[in-house]
């Protein structure tokens, strides 16, 4: 079942005048700038456990790249505790799983947010890793780029399983999250090591839950008129 408190985590589009909608759009622009020599069309976000954020900074990241004027498609691929169909209140199935095992089109779900479609994770199956690392993953994930300007893929954490590792060979590029005051430094380290031991290209971190710099709130709170 939805949540129906999953859109007040969606603050680009809740709250678009936030310091948080706009550290979501300052990384929407920083990801751009590192595509200017390399093309970027695919993106997948893990983190190193649990509870960091993911998925709620790929959700936001997505909002932004549309309301931009880009076609992003999402894809749940986080077949363990899949959350992003939550977070836009719409059906976990059908989804990427059904696609996977029985064929046929995509269930693309609309997510409120002109140019943004959800692909959900679909019925979580007994073997995530042998399903995101088949052929017919690579041939779904090919699919889905001819139908957006961006395709964002969510994950498991890296640490924990074997999913996001392989997954991250079949983007563009990684965006790995990491919590302040709760990641442990040890565990950031070991995730960027695996993440390159398959050759992933991490274009950079996400460090949520920062302490924010109240002499900023001026800046972000003032009313603009023309």
């Amino acid at each position: 079942m939805s949540s129906p408190n999953g859109r007040a985590r969606l603050v680009v589009a809740s709250q678009p005048s936030s310091p948080a909608a706009e550290a979501y759009r300052q990384l929407r622009t920083n990801i751009l700038f590192t595509s200017l020599d390399r093309p970027l069309r695919t993106l997948l976000i893990t983190s190193t456990g649990p509870e960091e954020g993911k998925s709620t900074t790929l959700a936001n990241l997505a909002v932004t790249l549309a309301q931009a004027g880009s076609r992003v498609i999402l894809a749940d691929c986080d077949l363990r505790r899949p959350s992003l169909h939550t977070l836009f209140s719409v059906s976990q199935v059908p989804g990427l799983t059904n696609v996977l095992i029985g064929g046929g089109d995509f269930p693309l779900a609309e997510t409120g947010i002109e140019g943004l479609q959800l692909l959900p994770s679909g019925p979580l199956p007994p073997n995530p890793a042998e399903l995101v690392g088949s052929l017919r993953m690579s041939e779904a994930m090919a699919q889905l780029q001819e139908r957006a300007d961006y395709v964002l893929f969510d994950s498991p954490p890296v640490i924990a399983v074997t999913d996001a590792a392989i997954l991250a060979t079949k983007v563009d590029a990684v965006l790995l999250v990491v919590r302040a005051g709760a990641t442990k430094r040890d565990l950031a380290q070991r995730a960027k090591a695996q993440l390159e031991k398959v050759n992933a290209r991490l274009i950079g971190v996400v460090l949520n839950n920062a302490k924010y710099d109240t002499s900023l709130h001026h800046y972000f709170s003032a009313d603009v008129r023309t």
